[in-house]
């Protein structure tokens, strides 16, 4: 009895004898106490295992101390783990090398990536970025792109008029990234090649589909023996590098004043792989821009021979390019700083 005693009130005094204070990595040093003492293996475990063979007249006083050892142990363990909760916690608040400003990363609106990405595209086939005034006057915005003195467009209700006063000309918001397209013709000889990105103003009404600010990209290319079968291929190359190899385009007569012949490209719907679906109205397909071969009146107007030279012109909206890529259906979202919206676009950046 005096042996396994012995040994008992020794593991006791070490137990309390046992400091934390001063030890790295307190939390293992915790753990590790804990196996030596309340283990499988423990100190403890064996103990009681030669308890077993102990007379029943020692058993008594015996088990009380190994009690007592465990009790011991237990709060030991139980003051341990309280230290180092308390100092963790006392750390993690007073570390001075921690910085100081956790604000989080910002990152490019949605409509930034997808402007970069159309002119990503269209410079790798040789066009460059022009930009240019947002305040234009009557002859770079309508006049000079064979706009008729009496076209809608010219109307108060589609146009956000600086000055409009008689005898003067008139000077307003632009309605367009074609006047960019005037300003180049103006002041380069051909050839040209150029895409005009940047934000263009209408007096609209704002809905989910519409918008009195928005942003385009207009491209324009003149040289001689430019054709619509090289308008056709660069139009065929912007969309699948835009959209996917396996998307197809059509084109479909229609209406520009400074373009002639002009079309709407339409291309393939992505949603529905062509068979219809809610996205594309049920026709398979989905129009993006507007494009023709320039007229010759505007190359005339801009000081070009439209006898030597030809060339073409497109534009598109931003807007409407980032809601076929990634589904957005309200065009207020891009205005309105949403972060709810904006951090759904986080990954694309």
């Amino acid at each position: 009895m005096s042996i396994l005693n012995d040994k008992i009130q020794a593991y006791i005094q070490d137990i309390q004898a046992t400091q934390i204070e001063n030890i790295q990595d307190r939390a293992a040093r915790v753990e590790m106490f804990r196996v030596k003492y309340l283990g499988k293996k423990g100190v403890i475990n064996e103990l009681f295992e030669q308890f077993k063979t102990v007379p029943n007249d020692e058993k008594k006083e015996l088990g009380k101390a190994l009690n007592m050892l465990k009790a011991a142990a237990t709060n030991k363990i139980e003051e341990f783990k309280a230290f180092v909760e308390e100092h963790q916690t006392q750390e993690s608040t007073n570390d001075l090398t921690m910085p100081t400003d956790f604000s989080e990363l910002g990152s490019r609106h949605v409509l930034s990536v997808v402007m970069n990405e159309i002119i990503d595209i269209f410079s790798r086939i040789g066009f460059t970025v022009a930009e240019s005034v947002e305040i234009e006057d009557d002859w770079h915005l309508f006049s000079a792109l064979n706009f008729p003195h009496d076209h809608p467009a010219r109307d108060m209700q589609d146009t956000f008029f600086v000055e409009k006063e008689e005898g003067r000309q008139e000077v307003a918001l632009r309605t367009h990234t074609s006047s960019v397209q005037v300003r180049v013709m103006e002041n380069n000889k051909p050839p040209i090649r150029i895409i005009a990105p940047g934000r263009v103003f209408r007096n609209e009404a704002i809905s989910a589909r519409a918008h009195c600010i928005f942003h385009q990209v207009e491209a324009l290319y003149v040289d001689k023996n430019v054709s619509f079968a090289d308008l056709k291929q660069t139009l065929l190359y912007f969309a699948k590098e835009m959209f996917g190899e396996q998307t197809q385009i059509r084109l479909r007569p229609s209406y520009f004043p400074f373009t002639e012949p002009s079309a709407e490209m339409d291309i393939s719907c992505g949603i529905c792989g062509g068979k219809g679906c809610n996205i594309c109205k049920g026709t398979g397909w989905l129009e993006i821009l507007g494009c023709g071969m320039v007229d010759p009146n505007v190359l005339k107007a801009c000081g070009i021979d439209p006898n030597e030279y030809t060339g073409f012109a497109l534009g598109m909206g931003v807007e409407r390019m980032a809601m076929l890529k990634y589904q957005v259906r309200d065009l207020r979202l891009y205005f309105e700083n949403d972060l709810r919206f904006l951090k759904q676009f986080d990954s694309i950046v």
